[in-house]
């Protein structure tokens, strides 16, 4: 399987980090095929050209490899901080600019774009990985978990990704090595479940 993963935290010591990489080092390790792309590492622009809005549009050379890749990614894995109930600002640039009319999703014909789009994605299932220094019942009853919405909703849901899984792990700030041990297992454990080792392929072939 082709699995895209996206990182999107500035530290790269961070514990999202960590997370990232243990996402890349076990879908490597069982077979699969990985996009990464630590946004912030590679400076990704978040900030979309008008030029690029229409459906039609030249796209930079990089932008256009982000969206050939999540058009032929079989799964994708997104990682990072919940601020202030919303992705980082790199992150929520790279769904501006590659969640795009064309690529993720489309209107049927004679639809002038009023209406409920087409998901187009070839993923049937995305993983979302966040970190959190607010206790999550205050995160679900006092601030409605924007961020379930965000993705499960508004975007996947959109765009034609059937299933949906987001993990959160708080309080961040106050964990300590023994919690994020754990944390990673758990990690590890999921992306197993949901991307298992390709069949007839050796461990670790690319």
């Amino acid at each position: 399987m082709k699995i895209l993963l996206i990182l999107a935290h500035p530290d790269p010591d961070s514990f999202n980090a960590a997370i990232a990489r243990r996402c890349r080092d076990v879908l490597a390790a069982t077979g699969h095929t990985v996009f990464f792309h630590d946004l912030c590492a590679e400076k990704f622009d978040p900030i979309l050209p008008a030029d690029e809005i229409p459906r039609a549009a030249q796209l930079p050379a990089a932008i256009q490899m982000h969206c050939d890749e999540i058009a032929t990614a079989d799964g994708i894995i997104i990682v990072h901080p919940n601020w202030w109930g919303q992705p980082p600002a790199i992150l929520k640039g790279w769904i501006d600019r590659v969640i795009r009319p064309g690529v993720a999703y489309a209107f049927l014909e004679g639809d002038a774009g009023e209406g409920v789009p087409v998901g187009l994605l070839r993923a049937t299932s995305a993983l979302v990985f966040n970190t959190a220094n607010t206790e999550s019942t205050r995160e679900r009853d006092v601030f409605k978990d924007p961020l379930e919405t965000l993705w499960r909703n508004c975007i996947f849901g959109l765009c034609g990704v059937s299933e949906v899984f987001r993990r959160t792990f708080s309080i961040i700030v106050t964990s300590n090595e023994r919690q994020r041990t754990a944390w990673l297992c758990e990690v590890e454990e999921i992306v197993q479940r949901y991307y298992p080792t390709e069949l007839g392929r050796e461990v670790g072939e690319r």
